[in-house]
């Protein structure tokens, strides 16, 4: 039995809403139906989810994945908190419908990618290009990163205020006769750990208290700095792979030479 969308229950939990509803003369009949619509095909977005994540996982370098879709009342806040926007975008007489909704939300099925060096990026960016159509890349970034590779490989560059860092991809599939948007976010380790304690904080706030947002900043900066220490140390521990592997060739191509040159000796 699915259930039905209860705009009065709905309010309650996001009381902004009432006025964009209002603003942007969003039909409630039309929520409704979309809640319901999005709950009947709910199950079967979880297992594309869960596909998509199976698949990612394959890659040696993903340190660990998360799939999650969105939840039936977050869906109805962003068709609404999304309206203006849309209208903006094609013209004043738009609406989400129950026709169009899933083209226009793009997260309804949402993967996190984990990995742990920021070096470990681009064999996972190129891992999904091969395995899925992808109509869009953006990189989230914060004010002065170094953002030279995002801009040699063509990549959209979004400046977070918040130094919010993730690179998002849009793929498109037809797992069945209908097109399926979903959203993979990229992001090390620490970036997520930053990314889900900023989540948390500005989801629980309509407007972030001034010391929350100078203390989220400085930790950000700590984020960043661990993110590039640890790069920093996988580099270093390479070199000095290396280092010992060539200088145990050299050792036992020397001792190669002098049997060679005592067995020489030997038959002179």
């Amino acid at each position: 039995m699915i259930t039905k969308f209860n705009i009065n229950s709905f309010l309650k939990k996001y009381p902004f809403a009432e006025e964009e509803i209002r603003k942007n003369n969003i039909d409630v009949e039309v929520l409704g139906e979309i809640y319901e619509d999005y709950i009947s095909v709910k199950d079967t977005y979880e297992n594309q989810a869960d596909f998509i994540a199976n698949i990612l996982r394959t890659h040696p370098k993903v340190h660990s994945v998360k799939s999650r879709i969105k939840q039936p009342g977050r869906l109805i806040e962003k068709v609404i908190r999304k309206t203006e926007d849309r209208k903006n975008k094609y013209n004043d007489d738009f609406q989400f419908t129950v026709d169009n909704y899933k083209e226009e939300i793009n997260d309804l099925i949402g993967i996190r990618v984990i990995h742990i060096f920021k070096q470990e990026w681009e064999e996972i960016h190129k891992f999904i290009l091969d395995t899925w159509k992808v109509v869009e890349i953006t990189a989230n970034v914060r004010e002065g990163d170094d953002t030279k590779r995002f801009e040699e490989l063509d990549i959209q560059i979004k400046s977070r205020k918040s130094g919010y860092r993730s690179v998002h991809y849009l793929i498109e599939f037809y797992p069945t006769s209908q097109k399926v948007i979903a959203e993979i976010q990229v992001r090390t380790i620490f970036e997520e750990g930053y990314g889900e304690i900023d989540h948390q904080l500005r989801y629980s706030h309509k407007e972030i208290p001034e010391i929350l947002e100078s203390n989220l900043l400085l930790f950000n900066r700590i984020s960043g700095s661990a993110d590039e220490m640890a790069s920093m140390i996988n580099l270093l521990n390479r070199n000095l792979c290396k280092m010992d592997s060539d200088y145990k060739t050299m050792m036992e191509q020397k001792d190669e030479e002098i049997r060679e040159l005592k067995e020489r000796l030997r038959k002179s």
